[in-house]
């Protein structure tokens, strides 16, 4: 079993993706979701930092949800609230923390994935995102739970129904091709 480096390599590769994976993030939570009330919206914006965070590694991640956060709240005029802003960074760390090993059969790598989106979500959205809008917006946290509660229970089999299949496509073995060569090039200049 070979051991997950969880390192980014820092390359134009790697920032060039991170603001792929942001713009991504963008289009898919802010121009493509549907707003739910107030408080509530169903996109499928953290899977785009998800995948950062898994492809790139848990710093490149975090970057790309603190990017599309704050991108985001510039372009819909709404102020930077930071439990919000946290939220976002750590739906690119946690996946990308946790993310399966390159050893690990196809069964373990999805169970281990859905694992990793499921403890996101709960922080992100549950209470991390939940805390923001009580403490800040200053909702009332019995009147909004019921609606975060059901977004979670809707939204996170999808989360892991795409990631998977991100995961598991070629894509995956084309970006860590891609930061390999990347790697390999960097250490026979050092030589």
């Amino acid at each position: 079993m070979q051991k997950r480096d969880n390192h980014t390599i820092w390359c134009t590769y790697t920032f060039v993706s991170i603001g792929m994976l942001t713009a991504l993030q963008l289009l898919l939570s802010r121009f493509l979701a549907i707003n739910i009330g107030g408080f509530a919206r169903v996109g499928l914006g953290p899977v785009a930092t998800i995948m950062a965070g898994i492809w790139l590694g848990p710093v490149a991640g975090g970057l790309t949800g603190l990017a599309a956060d704050l991108l985001g709240c510039l372009i819909q005029g709404y102020a930077v609230n930071p439990l919000i802003t946290l939220s976002a960074v750590l739906w690119g760390v946690i996946p990308g923390l946790l993310c399966p090993p390159a050893g690990f059969r196809k069964m373990r790598k999805i169970l281990r994935l859905c694992v990793s989106i499921i403890l996101a979500a709960v922080v992100c959205t549950l209470v991390l995102t939940t805390a923001g809008l009580v403490l800040i917006m200053g909702y009332h946290y019995y009147s909004i739970m019921p609606t975060r509660l059901v977004q979670f229970a809707f939204m996170v089999p999808i989360y892991c129904l795409l990631v998977s299949l991100l995961y598991m496509s070629p894509v995956t073995s084309m970006v860590r091709n891609a930061l390999r060569v990347r790697l390999s090039r960097r250490s026979l200049q050092k030589q």
